[in-house]
């Protein structure tokens, strides 16, 4: 199997998988192989929170040109996945000089799938890009294509919890990776620029061991013919989920109000808005816990968001971080390197990623109390 993820977290994808009983693991680029059995496959889907898609890999083979992608589709024996009554979609990846375009390579591939069950029985499987019953992922990689099917659907991003977005929402499986990137366990997580609150309700949905998959949402396996569905309810309910109301040590502010609800209402819906210390302010005036811990910003690139001055703002996140957080290992992700060079600190790890299309830094800084000797270890 493969697990698709964002780059700059495939580490940490490895290591969940391991975890959860995977075997032979290879990070790749933006994604992890592993093999495992019907029960990993649905254990993946429902528990990791750093993979976007659950793919199974079901034939590979080389092109020698253009034209024969539509005879080797064609060759393949597709009634192993899908019915005559049942619906497909095509989604394609292309890093290759034999073809450019994404859509003429899925429809080339839909015609030659439903051209052979329609020579077969006089009638073929019908498409459906929402919610089909098989997600046949195509990818071309100069001339080698990969075929899988998508187990998860819908990217596993989607938790179930936003309902709607903020100005420049984070995606859900990035704000966990960034979380496990920075090590945090048991000490305080403080983002005091939550916006719609992605970072906190992760953070307190791993503290709680809530899966992702415990909110409810479904997944591409439950609609194939060989699904199990007493076993995926056996891992469904393994355990209760978290039920305590005891706070746990994430904290959470921003200066707007109606983002503050915003963001109570995804934790409400992810079901851990009285496990996380909400706060209206604006971070200058944010008094941190006294126990150090970890801060974790996303502040604004000046992409979608754009502050009257962009360097000041990094500027006074600097400060702030100097004079309040003492003790403490600060973690920012911005997708603007000159304005990073003005928070004013040294900074420790650096970690290049992606925000969707946009290059990203992940870096961090031991805020010392006292001393350099006498500082905290960097959990980090």
């Amino acid at each position: 199997m493969v697990a698709k993820t964002l780059f700059g977290i495939e580490a940490v994808l490895a290591d969940d998988l391991a975890a959860l009983g995977a075997s032979d693991i290879k990070p790749l680029n933006r994604a992890v192989s592993f093999t495992g059995d019907t029960r990993l496959l649905y254990r993946s889907n429902f528990h990791l929170r750093t993979a976007l898609k659950i793919l199974i890999p079901i034939h590979e083979s080389e092109l020698k040109d253009e034209n024969q992608l539509y005879d080797y589709i064609r060759s393949i024996s597709w009634e192993k996945y899908l019915g005559v009554d049942d619906t497909l979609a095509i989604e394609v990846a292309l890093k290759s000089d034999l073809y450019t375009h994404s859509q003429f390579v899925a429809q080339k591939i839909k015609d030659a799938v439903v051209d052979q069950f329609r020579d077969k029985y006089g009638r073929r499987p019908s498409v459906d890009l929402e919610s089909p019953h098989v997600r046949i992922n195509a990818y071309i990689r100069n001339k080698t294509i990969t075929l899988s099917l998508d187990s998860s659907g819908d990217p596993l991003y989607r938790r179930g919890y936003r309902f709607r977005q903020g100005p420049a929402p984070l995606n859900e499986v990035l704000a966990a990776g960034l979380i496990k990137l920075t090590g945090w366990k048991s000490v305080p997580l403080v983002d005091f620029m939550c916006g719609s609150g992605t970072i906190p309700v992760e953070a307190a949905m791993m503290a709680a061991e809530i899966p992702p998959g415990a909110l409810g949402r479904g997944y591409g396996f439950q609609k194939w013919r060989d699904y199990d569905k007493d076993l995926f309810q056996e891992i469904a309910h393994e355990k209760k989920w978290y039920s305590n109301k005891t706070r746990l040590p994430v904290y959470a502010s921003d200066i707007s109000p109606e983002t503050i609800r915003l963001a109570m209402s995804h934790a409400r819906n992810a079901r851990v808005v009285d496990q996380i210390n909400f706060q209206t302010c604006h971070f200058n005036d944010y008094v941190p816990p006294s126990e150090p811990g970890i801060v974790l910003i996303n502040p604004p690139y000046g992409e979608r968001i754009i502050p009257d001055d962009i360097n000041s703002l990094y500027a006074e996140i600097g400060d702030k971080l100097k004079k309040s957080f003492q003790g403490y290992t600060a973690w920012i992700f911005s997708g603007n390197p000159d304005a990073l060079k003005n928070v004013g600190l040294k900074p420790g790890k650096k970690i290049p990623m992606f925000n969707g299309q946009l290059a990203c830094r992940f870096i961090s800084y031991s805020l010392y109390s006292g001393s350099k000797k006498s500082h905290i270890p960097d959990r980090s």
